[in-house]
């Protein structure tokens, strides 16, 4: 993978947070509502963006698309990736993120990455 094409996908902030939380693993667009409480508009259009520059994967379950991190990801994707875990640790936002989803992971538990409320 290009690069170029990984830092034109970080330089957006809805998009490092989509990264970030699709690091837990795959989820549906209605869990990345609930997670970072933007419109569905706006994560349905980054996730698409980052689809077409391959840094995410999706696929139809039923009415659902179900977004993950690509099975086979890039050195370069891989690195950068690794590096946004842990340069975000500490900042408000992505924590707020990050604690939202643990309170969806039993709900996901039970039903997957398809199931919206």
């Amino acid at each position: 993978m290009e690069l170029v094409r990984i830092y034109e996908c970080l330089c957006e902030p809805t998009r490092l947070r989509l990264l970030h939380v699709l690091a837990a693993g795959p989820l549906c667009v209605c869990h990345f509502q609930a997670v970072m409480r933007e419109p569905q508009v706006k994560i349905s259009k980054h996730l698409g963006y980052l689809r077409t520059r391959g840094l995410v994967e999706c696929e139809r379950e039923g009415n659902w698309m179900i977004y993950r991190l690509p099975a086979k990801p890039s050195r370069e994707l891989r690195s950068n990736l690794a590096c946004l875990q842990d340069c975000v640790r500490e900042n408000p936002v992505f924590r707020r993120d990050r604690a939202r989803l643990a309170k969806l992971a039993p709900r996901l538990a039970q039903t997957g990455p398809a199931c919206c409320p």
